[in-house]
Parts: C-alpha cells; structure tokens; sequence
C-alpha cells in the first residue's frame, strides 16, 4: 500500500474513538476511562461518592410515573453517553438499556437511577476489556442468557439478555477466569 499511498507509520495503536488501547506482554487493553471521566464531569457527577453497584436489587420504574420532571435534554445526552460506554462496560448493558426505556419523558425517579449508575461508573472507571495474547490455543465460545418474564410494568413485555464470550477475556480489574 505504501507504493500507492503516501503513508507514515505512527506506531501502536494507542488511542482511537476514545477507546485507550494498552498493549502490555501478555495481554491487550481496551477501556474507555477518559471518555468515562468526560461524562462525569458533562453529568456534574465527578465529586460525587462511588457505588459499587450499578443498580438497586428488584427496582422497577413505570414510564407513567408521578415524580417531577426533569431536564430531558440532560438526561438524553447522558444516556447517549452511556450508550456508547456500554461498548467497553458489558457490566452495565442491562442497566443503561434499561434507563433508556425512559428518555421520552424523564422523570426525577429515572435520574436518581441514572445517578447512581454513574456513580457506579465514577467508582469503576479504569474497567475496560483485557484480551489475553495467547499462542496456538483454539477460542472458546462462552454464552450467558438470562430472562425477566413480564418484568416491564408498563406493558408486562419480558426483557433478555445474553453475553457472549469468545476465548478469555476479562473486564479490567475483575478477571473472569472461563
């Protein structure tokens, strides 16, 4: 390509769509801590006190909630930002998907949850996604599912999931041995 093309190496890759790429000896990082840092302080939440879970236990929230309303501009633009986190943070897919239910119109129930899911990012933020270099060894294929039948309080629909694994990878800072 460089016969045709007018190029110039720049070396590892180090940074791209703010993704952090950290190429150590026996593994390759991806993490998005600066992007994660940026919608901290864009949420106003960057003093605020980490969490270590993302979410409360068996809390359901109803679209018709009486709570007062709140800023939909704010509460869309950090569920957009959380959207593109969920990119490097499988931990929290369910809960973002789940906050987004609710972006036509937020209401002070759905930014307390929002809150405390940044709170739990504020608290997690170097986690990222750890690929293993490893020689000669075959992937393995790894699937989770799980189901919430009827779990939706508005219209009684069923919420699934699954995380698909392929070899050993782990989230920064948790390693999940397969």
């Amino acid at each position: 390509m460089a016969a045709c093309f007018r190029m110039s190496d720049l070396g590892a890759l180090s940074y791209y769509l703010d993704i952090g790429v950290t190429h150590g000896k026996e593994e390759l990082t991806l993490s998005q801590s600066a992007y994660a840092s940026k919608l901290l302080e864009r949420s106003g939440m960057a003093e605020y006190k980490p969490c270590v879970t993302p979410m409360e236990e068996w809390l359901k929230l109803m679209k018709a909630s009486t709570a007062v309303k709140v800023d939909a501009t704010l509460y869309r633009s950090i569920i957009g930002g959380l959207r593109y986190l969920v990119h490097m943070r499988p931990d929290i897919a369910f809960i973002v998907s789940y906050v987004s239910r609710f972006m036509e119109d937020p209401r002070e129930d759905h930014w307390a949850m929002v809150k405390r899911l940044m709170r739990y990012v504020k608290g997690t933020v170097d986690h990222g996604i750890i690929f293993p270099k490893t020689s000669g060894s075959r992937l393995q294929l790894t699937v989770f599912s799980d189901a919430d039948i009827a779990g939706d309080i508005d219209g009684l629909r069923s919420t699934s999931g699954v995380l698909v694994f392929l070899g050993n990878f782990a989230l920064c800072g948790e390693k999940y041995e397969l």
